[in-house]
């Protein structure tokens, strides 16, 4: 153990640096419009509807409590695939937007510091009744899914880049989460990054709780090789990067 770095390390998780930062210069206070609230993409890019939200009411669910008394980490699947309609909850329980206050803000099924909401969603695709294999991403404001690309031997390259562990290629669908740092810099410059990893349980918890209620199973992955992902998401590592993956599929 490298002690000396220890403090440093440390200091991450405390909130002294907000004490050290000028707000008064951040980007926002320069009013410097915020920058959206996802990732644009080409009008001609291959788009999938998702179901809509009034058709998910009618989903056979559970209960809040028994869904946090059964919440577990589960790295076994069974062969069976994702339906869209289910895909389609879990992505609104985790980044779903509820209402877009303007360009920049829009409030979400979690919270975020700041209503920053840094994040962007990555499917890669194995297993859901009307998708192909490939690497998805999630358009929160349309509620639709972008398709990426398709990847050869997709599970033996997600199970690669989550550094050998096998349950990330057996998985029907990997959420993988990376962060725009910037969306959260705007507001609170230095002080952004802390705040930045706790919005990131927020959104794997409802990932959690909203996998009991239809059968799922899931399982965080915070080990994970951060060059490799990027390069299968084809992220440049610096102003988008990896930050946080879940593997799901049906319980056996």
């Amino acid at each position: 153990m490298d002690r000396k770095s220890l403090p440093v390390c440390r200091s991450f998780l405390k909130d002294t640096i907000r004490q050290t930062v000028d707000f008064s210069k951040t980007d926002q206070s320069l009013r410097i419009p915020p920058p959206p609230v996802e990732k644009p993409y080409s009008p001609d890019a291959k788009r999938i509807d998702l179901p809509p939200l009034e058709t998910l009411k009618d989903m056979k669910g559970i209960d809040l409590m028994t869904a946090i008394a059964k919440r577990e980490s589960c790295r076994t699947y069974s062969d069976a695939p994702l339906r869209l309609e289910e895909l389609s909850l879990l992505l609104w329980a985790t980044q779903g937007i509820k209402f877009k206050l303007d360009a920049g803000h829009a409030l979400r099924t979690v919270p975020s510091a700041g209503c920053r909401h840094a994040f962007e969603t990555y499917i890669p695709v194995l297993r859901v009744t009307g998708l192909d294999q490939g690497i998805y991403r999630y358009l929160p404001v349309e509620h639709q899914l972008l398709f990426e690309f398709g990847v050869e031997n997709l599970e033996r390259t997600i199970t690669r880049a989550a550094l050998g562990q096998p349950f990330a290629g057996d998985a029907a669908a990997i959420f993988v989460w990376t962060v725009i740092p910037y969306r959260m810099e705007w507001r609170y410059g230095p002080a952004a990054h802390k705040v930045i990893a706790l919005d990131a349980g927020h959104v794997c918890q409802n990932l959690y709780l909203a996998c009991e209620a239809i059968g799922a199973g899931t399982c965080a992955i915070a080990a994970y090789d951060q060059t490799a992902m990027d390069n299968l998401l084809k992220i440049d590592g610096e102003e988008e990067f990896t930050i946080y993956l879940a593997p799901v599929g049906k319980k056996p």
